[in-house]
């Protein structure tokens, strides 16, 4: 693999782009229609407040992701609750962990027991 990215569109259109040495963040100036680098050397926090999954799955998820998902909702005592985020696209939530740290799951379940994301998606002309 050369590069892998991702763009965000929205009140402003992002671009996200790696080529293996760091992650970089390019929005778009439309008074000069172009990127800039506007998020250099992106590195995801080691520590996060937020869990970004699909609760409407819960039913069909393993023993050890609904434990996991409970401890997160209900911790031990002394231990902070993380807050609850799901955009449902993954580029937005996956963004929002990349910036602020947390957690991105998509777990297998029942009827997609080996998940849904692909490692890799690809585009060739």
């Amino acid at each position: 693999m050369v590069a892998a990215g991702y763009v965000l569109y929205g009140s402003a259109t992002m671009v996200v782009l790696s080529t293996g040495q760091n992650v970089n963040g390019f929005m778009l100036d439309p008074s000069v229609g172009e990127f800039v680098l506007t998020h250099p050397n992106m590195r995801c926090p080691s520590k996060g407040k937020v869990y970004s999954i699909n609760e409407g799955y819960a039913a069909a998820w393993s023993k050890g992701v609904s434990e996991y998902v409970r401890t997160r909702k209900f911790p031990e005592e002394g231990k902070k609750v993380m807050a609850q985020r799901y955009v449902g696209s993954m580029v937005a939530d996956v963004h929002r962990t990349l910036l602020n740290g947390g957690i991105f799951m998509y777990p297998a379940t029942k009827d997609a027991p080996n998940g849904k994301l692909r490692l890799l998606c690809g585009y060739n002309r």
